[in-house]
């Protein structure tokens, strides 16, 4: 009993190592892996759940970026934005404490039980441009880039603060790789060239 078991546990191991490590329960059911069998991985400790509906095996290294793999993978139409795409770049002090996620207007909510997200619902043109593909852990992950980022921090100036867009600005400035052409542009795309020029040429 014990050996069949083992058989049923090692080919599912196979088929979540074929996925990078990681399945969502519909994929590990499609793959042919009973439920019996992934729950029983799991109370074994062969693989731990991340979240509602996905798994992981424990033989993996740690996660780098666990909260935005899990985000990526439970909700792959979204982008990681404002704070966390700050924390990403680099570009503030913060520790977010919820992953801060931009969709398309119209998209159907989230359902993600953990880690917390907040959302922010984007209009088409500034949701589409200035999206990056970061691998993370085998997952890509969607990312604002820098640029982008600025820009949609100054437009959400009164949901995240004035002096979290003001300390991203100062330290992408100290990076060294100021970028103002584009800056501007995606300042333009989110209707904020007014409010950030005068920052940006304090700055400069």
């Amino acid at each position: 009993m014990k050996r069949g078991r083992g058989d049923k546990f090692s080919k599912a191991r196979d088929v979540f190592r074929r996925h990078h490590g990681l399945l969502r329960t519909q994929q590990a059911l499609r793959q042919g892996i009973h439920p019996r069998v992934l729950y029983g991985m799991e109370s074994a400790g062969v693989i731990e759940k991340l979240s509602r509906g996905l798994y992981r095996l424990t033989e993996l290294p740690n996660l780098g970026d666990p909260d935005l793999v899990t985000v990526s993978l439970k909700v792959p139409q979204g982008v990681i934005c404002l704070i966390s795409a700050l924390a990403f770049h680099k570009l503030t002090t913060q520790i977010p404490h919820q992953v801060y996620l931009a969709l398309a207007r119209g998209a159907e909510p989230p359902r993600v039980d953990f880690p917390p997200i907040r959302v922010f619902w984007f209009a088409s043109k500034p949701f589409m441009e200035g999206i990056e593909t970061h691998k993370l852990d085998a997952v890509p992950v969607r990312v604002y880039n820098t640029e982008k980022t600025l820009a949609d921090c100054f437009k959400y100036r009164n949901k995240i603060g004035i002096d979290t867009a003001l300390e991203a600005l100062r330290l992408y400035r100290e990076q060294g790789r100021v970028k103002v052409d584009e800056l501007m542009r995606y300042a333009a795309i989110c209707r904020v060239q007014k409010i950030i020029r005068p920052y940006l040429e304090a700055l400069l």
